[in-house]
């Protein structure tokens, strides 16, 4: 029984699967047959599409042809055009050429007949010279024979009387323009002096070798003291500036040669009463503080110098010099001061006779850098600031200029001699120097008593406010090499005798004359 269902169990799977097979067989047979039928549906498609592309290629293809053939047709017609309307302008040339020749022919002949009438006329001109000639050689001999002399030396004399006229012509006029040129010269320099003083005004203040520092009360004199002196010793050791604390209420005096240390001195005094902690350790910090504020001063006053006077590139050590000129005083005058007007005036003085302005100003500003260093190198400043020029690439006209302005060297530019009336201008202006008439008038008096008191001395003048001292000797008594010798003596005595700023030059002028009548 089991046998028989296991069978049929066998049998009904076989037919199941049999079944199952056909069946997927006509699905797939169904699944090909619409594949079929829709490639060739696509297949369709694209070959309509292809035909339409290709159509649409050929349309293009034409029109692009169409427009190749209308761009060309019209290229063509526009070089026909050009090559038209250049034949016809060669063949306008060409006409205008054959015109110009048909031209050169007719002048060419009508030069010819001129050339031929001028040969006639030559032939015609040169034998009537000839004849001319033949009669002015039968004058000459006539009139040589009537005067006597020969027709070379007639020329010689009339050349001679000739030039002895003109050179008396010249004379009058060379007389007549050197008169007229010096009062023009005269009037035309006042002029130029008196414009550059007029546009120039500045107010003067007079400097001074000590400083006042004001205290709030007489006690802080005892504290700036300190304890057995040692503050007043302290500030003194660290600004090299005398105190001087006396019966004055309220106030102390800083006395020093070097204007720089008493400004530093008298800002640290100041800082101190302020504070009020005055002792050494301190003392020293706020003079360090003072001198560096100082120095970044004296730059900014450099700078502003050289920007208000409009000279630029100067060199930062020149610069900080120029500052330092604030601190510098001669009779009184301010230096950076009297600096900056005499660079005005050359300025307007060199405008006026037509030289180069912006150097004489240059010029001008640094003619006295050497006071900015006489304190702490000996020498003449004129030849110190010549020598600061130099180092630091001022051009050589400047340099000589500054070297010049006081005769420590002969003035050999027109700059020079700017410079020095300039600097004499701004020194003699009224107010612009504090130093009284009868200490000025003294120490002349001295410089001339001093030459004077030599043996062989005839006269002796003090000149240049005293800068120069010009002796004349007589000849007889003193020869040219007692005379050198003079010169160093007077100078030698006049050092070691007299106190005055700067240098004085000693002159000695020796001279013979030779003195006869006629009778």
């Amino acid at each position: 029984m089991e046998v028989i269902i296991l069978i049929i169990f066998i049998v009904s799977l076989v037919i199941g699967c049999g079944i199952g097979f056909f069946v997927r067989m006509k699905i797939i047979e169904k699944r090909i047959s619409h594949s079929k039928t829709k490639a060739k549906k696509i297949l369709d498609e694209a070959k309509k599409e292809a035909k339409s592309i290709i159509k649409e290629a050929k349309i293009q293809q034409k029109d692009e042809l169409y427009r190749s053939r209308s761009e060309f047709d019209k290229e063509t017609k526009e070089r026909r055009t050009e090559l038209y309307n250049l034949e016809k302008r060669l063949i306008q040339k060409e006409e205008n050429l054959d015109k110009k020749i048909n031209l050169l022919d007719y002048k060419e002949n009508s030069i010819t007949k001129r050339e031929k009438l001028l040969n006639n006329l030559k032939k015609e001109l040169e034998e009537k010279g000839k004849k001319y000639d033949a009669l002015i050689e039968e004058g000459r001999f006539k009139l040589e024979r009537i005067a006597g002399i020969t027709s070379e030396e007639a020329k010689k004399q009339l050349m001679q009387a000739m030039e002895e006229e003109a050179k008396h012509d010249c004379a009058k006029i060379i007389k007549r323009i050197e008169d007229e040129s010096k009062l023009n010269s005269d009037k035309v320099s006042k002029n130029i002096i008196a414009l550059a003083i007029q546009r120039y005004s500045a107010d003067y203040v007079a400097d001074k070798t000590v400083s006042l520092v004001n205290l709030p009360n007489d006690e802080m004199k005892g504290r700036i003291i300190g304890r057995e002196g040692r503050n007043i010793r302290a500030i003194e050791a660290a600004t090299g500036v005398d105190l001087i604390i006396d019966d004055t209420p309220e106030a102390v005096l800083l006395s020093a040669f070097d204007p720089i240390r008493r400004e530093i001195a008298r800002i640290s005094l100041e800082k101190l009463i302020n504070d009020g902690r005055i002792h050494p350790a301190r003392i020293e910090e706020i003079v360090d503080r003072s001198k560096e504020e100082i120095e970044k001063h004296i730059k900014e006053i450099g700078e502003q110098a050289t920007f208000d006077i409009g000279v630029h590139q100067i060199h930062p050590e020149l610069v900080k010099l120029i500052g330092k000129l604030k601190y510098r005083t001669s009779f009184d005058q301010n230096v950076l001061r009297h600096s900056l007007e005499v660079a005005f005036i050359v300025e307007v003085l060199a405008s006026e006779i037509n030289i180069n302005s912006k150097q004489a100003k240059r010029a001008g500003l640094l003619h006295d850098i050497g006071k900015a260093v006489d304190h702490e190198v000996e020498g003449s400043h004129a030849i110190l600031g010549a020598d600061l020029a130099r180092k630091y690439n001022e051009d050589p006209e400047i340099i000589h200029a500054i070297k010049a302005h006081h005769d420590e060297e002969k003035p050999e530019t027109i700059l020079a001699i700017l410079i020095q009336a300039a600097d004499a201008l701004s020194a003699a202006r009224p107010g612009a120097r504090r130093e009284m008439l009868e200490t000025y008038i003294k120490h002349l008096e001295d410089l001339e008593e001093i030459a004077n008191s030599f043996s062989g001395v005839n006269k002796s003048y003090a000149v240049q406010a005293g800068r120069e001292i010009r002796i004349i000797v007589e000849s007889k008594e003193v020869s040219d090499e007692e005379a050198v010798i003079l010169s160093r003596d007077v100078a030698k005595k006049i050092e070691n005798t007299l106190s005055y700023p700067g240098q004085v030059k000693v002159t000695v002028i020796r001279e013979t004359r030779a003195v006869e009548f006629a009778k």
